[in-house]
């Protein structure tokens, strides 16, 4: 999606390792590059080590003999401001970057994500054309007439010409990051593509062969030549996550064993995700997101393995490990109950109070709780107060109400879900009980 990269490096400091990385990813993708020295008002800029540092990985100013622009910039007093603006204008007139503003708008999904009250929202660039409110989108496996877009600011907009990110909503579903929107004029021919690309994905997700596969067993599954790939159905909370843990997972694939992702997604983890791993003998991964409904207790019926991660090299650690036996004593989580966040009370002293009802189990003033919104894991922490009206107490059971305060975080809404575990460190075997928690 990118024309021209802007690299930002601090004029005191120098680059950083994850400019030397970003510096990597412009230079494989062949986009021209401007440097911008930031911070130059600051005492101790030193634009010229800057300018030295980055000769070791190819970047030559163009004062020195080479052909990249560097641009002397504060970020604070604007000063450097409008002539780096006016390089990015020469290199995009050199480089002769136009768009045609009278077609139907195409694109790209930066990102997307499933919202509460608003559903499925889906960050887009504009790459030609001119995207409208009303138009009909098709985006992968989803479309819609978009019913509202948001600019960059947040504000609501009616048009976005080329080179303008928006955020749209009305699809009627989450569509994938890196997919192509383009914006059709008949309805009936963006449900029959859209219905075509899911009969495609479902012939391919229906081969699977019977037998309950889980990281703890798979290196036995392996040798006993039952099993030549390591399939996972993968849930996460964005959609950026997913594809960054899609990537390191196929990339773990080695020429005896394969690894095959055969269904990504972002949201919590449903019926239909574990059905899916059941037919395809997979393991569920889900990163920041938790079972939905009545999944979990599907998932125990059909002995469909699920892993649950707040860290993503936690998640390729372990498949890695399995594939080679060394997979070490997992930490397994007992869930003790769920109460639903019915208000919200802020109390001096105590800081923000929920008042919830449990709805299940029972919470525990020493237990572990997450916090989650529409199946995804928000925070995880500890409980700083347990109430029962003025009184602390050590547990409240399924059907009564109470105050959670939670430690050190106050971003809690109506709706929200906080559930209660209790975590412990068992050995793995080659038969271990689904379920995992992330470890601690």
């Amino acid at each position: 999606m990118t024309d021209i990269v802007v690299i930002v490096v601090a004029a005191e400091e120098g680059p950083m390792p994850q400019t030397i990385e970003a510096i990597k990813h412009a230079q494989a993708a062949e986009v021209p590059i401007i440097v911008a020295i930031n911070k130059i008002d600051k005492p101790g800029a030193n634009p010229a080590m800057v300018r030295t540092r980055l000769m070791e990985h190819q970047l030559v100013a163009e004062e020195l003999g080479g052909d990249t622009i560097f641009v002397e910039v504060s970020a604070k007093t604007k000063q450097g401001v409008d002539k780096l603006l006016e390089m990015l204008a020469l290199q995009a007139e050199i480089l002769e970057l136009k768009a045609n503003p009278k077609k139907a708008a195409r694109g790209t999904v930066v990102e997307a994500r499933l919202d509460r009250s608003r559903g499925a929202i889906a960050t887009v660039l504009v790459k030609e054309g001119t995207l409208r409110i009303g138009d009909l989108v098709v985006v992968g496996e989803t479309y819609g007439k978009l019913r509202a877009m948001l600019g960059d600011k947040g504000q609501t907009i009616t048009e976005a010409p080329p080179s303008t990110p928006v955020e749209i909503l009305g699809l009627d579903g989450v569509p994938e990051a890196g997919e192509t929107f383009n914006v059709v004029g008949d309805e009936k021919s963006a449900k029959a593509l859209v219905e075509h690309r899911r009969e495609q994905r479902k012939r391919k997700e229906a081969a699977g062969s019977a037998g309950r596969v889980s990281l703890e067993n798979i290196l036995d599954k392996i040798r006993e030549g039952e099993v030549k790939e390591v399939r996972i159905v993968l849930k996460a909370d964005v959609q950026g996550s997913v594809e960054a843990i899609s990537n390191a997972l196929r990339a773990l694939s080695t020429p005896t064993v394969g690894v095959n992702v055969i269904s990504a997604g972002v949201g919590g983890i449903t019926e239909s995700d574990v059905t899916l791993a059941k037919a395809s003998s997979a393991i569920i991964i889900g990163f920041n997101v938790r079972p939905a409904g009545k999944s979990r207790a599907l998932a125990d019926q059909e002995g469909v393995d699920i892993k649950l991660y707040q860290i993503i090299y936690d998640a390729i650690d372990d498949v890695k490990k399995a594939m080679v036996g060394m997979l070490s004593p997992v930490t397994k989580e007992k869930v003790l109950g769920r109460a639903e966040v019915r208000q919200t009370f802020r109390i001096a002293k105590a800081g923000l109070v929920a008042g919830c009802s449990v709805t299940e189990g029972k919470v525990t003033r020493r237990a572990h709780v997450r916090l989650i919104r529409d199946s995804v894991v928000i925070h995880t922490g500890k409980i700083s107060s347990l109430r029962r009206f003025k009184d602390d107490v050590s547990e409240v059971t399924h059907g009564y109400e109470c105050g959670i305060s939670l430690e050190n975080y106050t971003d809690i809404k109506e709706g929200d879900v906080i559930e209660a575990f209790e975590v412990e460190s068992v050995a793995a075997t080659l038969d271990q009980p689904t379920s995992t928690a992330p470890k601690r």
